[in-house]
């Protein structure tokens, strides 16, 4: 079954919650865990799923995944039809961008027919997990239905802006709901509900004919899960398949996250740094694949004052140079240099970032390319921070991409 589905990863979000790590990037783009990017974990389930067939369709802010994905991505052989292809907005029908993500992928139905595909498999590009997407296919094709919704059991906080589902005891989908952001109950809001997870296995013969039915609706939004899914319910049987159910080949650590907000992408970073971290970067027989980039190893090294580089409990990527400073519970990506005397605590610091010497960093997340000066203090005076900066909800701070200070 395999061999005769094309995937298609919707990976053009602009990820607007997720401001300023966004402003230059497409929100599957953004950097994650010392060495990613959020849209690996989405191709490496499909690459130790043994799908080959992979159309990423991108739209804003588009260069740095699609460099990404040359970089790190061109790895099949499209002389016996593998290919993992980013596939930028189409506009067959008009002069606009893509507006939601049927939308999108009725724009690429040409592709489709031309793929001969039976199945689409279609998935976000921004969302951290480990899945065997073959036991999904196996489940589609003994249940027989016209497509397959992935689920999981989660509090009602945690599912607002997904749909969620009802079934029957045969685990065919009864009924869907939309949980509204921002409308939660206090009591209710602990209640939980089964709800989408943005990835399902569909037929194709079914996908274009309710593709060119919501186009041509007036007043669906477009939306692949809200208008193209419970449409098809009414016409034809789709089963719901539990994320981390029995059959796949990977050890399942049940862990998921969309990642949706500043605080939630700063909290499954830091939770890479537990002793038992709830998705393990380190499981052999499921690895995450990404372009490394070519970087010499990391060291750590006495500064000017004879200060020994100290590194406790954090992750550290290739290139980084500890000249006698002080990095506890923190993420350093590629080529970070602290100076001397210079302390970070329980911080991300992405690729190229330069502390100055006698800098102290808390509870931040710095883009790429940003130089700390001399004795700067970030993370400790949230109201001057708030000034200069964007400052999440639970009092991150977030510097952007190549910013200068003053």
């Amino acid at each position: 079954m395999r061999d005769k589905t094309v995937t298609i990863v919707l990976a053009g979000s602009s990820g607007k919650r997720l401001k300023p790590l966004t402003d230059e990037r497409a929100k599957s783009a953004v950097p994650f865990g010392g060495k990613y990017r959020i849209v690996d974990f989405t191709l490496a389930n499909c690459l130790n799923s043994g799908l080959r067939q992979i159309l990423v369709l991108t739209q804003h802010q588009s260069y740095s995944l699609e460099k990404h994905l040359l970089d790190g991505w061109s790895i099949f052989n499209p002389e016996i039809s593998e290919y993992i292809t980013a596939v930028p907005p189409q506009m067959r029908t008009g002069e606009n961008w893509d507006t939601g993500t049927a939308n999108a992928i009725y724009h690429i139905r040409d592709l489709l027919k031309r793929s001969a595909a039976q199945w689409a498999l279609v998935l976000t590009g921004d969302q951290i997990y480990r899945m065997d997407y073959a036991a999904l296919l196996e489940f589609h094709a003994a249940k027989g239905g016209a497509a397959t919704m992935v689920y999981k059991e989660t509090k009602i906080r945690e599912a607002q802006g997904f749909a969620s589902i009802s079934l029957d005891d045969r685990h065919r989908i009864t009924g869907f709901d939309v949980i509204d952001e921002g409308s939660e109950d206090p009591i209710a809001a602990k209640n939980k509900v089964l709800t989408s997870l943005g990835m399902y296995v569909v037929s194709m013969e079914f996908l274009l004919e309710c593709l060119a039915s919501d186009h041509n609706d007036q007043q669906s939004d477009h939306d692949f899960c809200r208008d193209v899914i419970p449409t098809l319910a009414a016409r034809q049987p789709i089963y719901a398949y539990h994320f981390g159910g029995a059959g796949g080949r990977v050890s399942v650590d049940h862990y998921w996250s969309d990642i949706g907000t500043l605080d939630e992408f700063y909290e499954a970073n830091m939770a890479l740094l537990k002793a038992k971290p709830p998705i393990n970067l380190y499981q052999d027989d499921w690895l995450i694949r990404t372009y490394p980039g070519q970087h010499p190893p990391a060291r750590t090294i006495p500064g000017t004052s004879g200060t020994e580089g100290i590194c406790i409990n954090s992750i550290v990527a290739g290139g980084v140079i500890i000249a006698g400073g002080s990095v506890q519970h923190s993420i350093l990506f590629a080529s970070v240099f602290l100076d001397d005397e210079t302390i970070v605590q329980d911080s991300l610091l992405f690729e190229g970032v330069r502390v100055g010497e006698g800098a102290h960093i808390r509870n931040a997340i710095i883009d790429k390319f940003v130089d700390i000066p001399f004795g700067e203090t970030i993370g400790y005076d949230l109201e001057r921070d708030r000034a200069r900066f964007t400052v999440s909800e639970k009092g991150i701070v977030i510097i952007p991409r190549t910013y200068r200070f003053e």
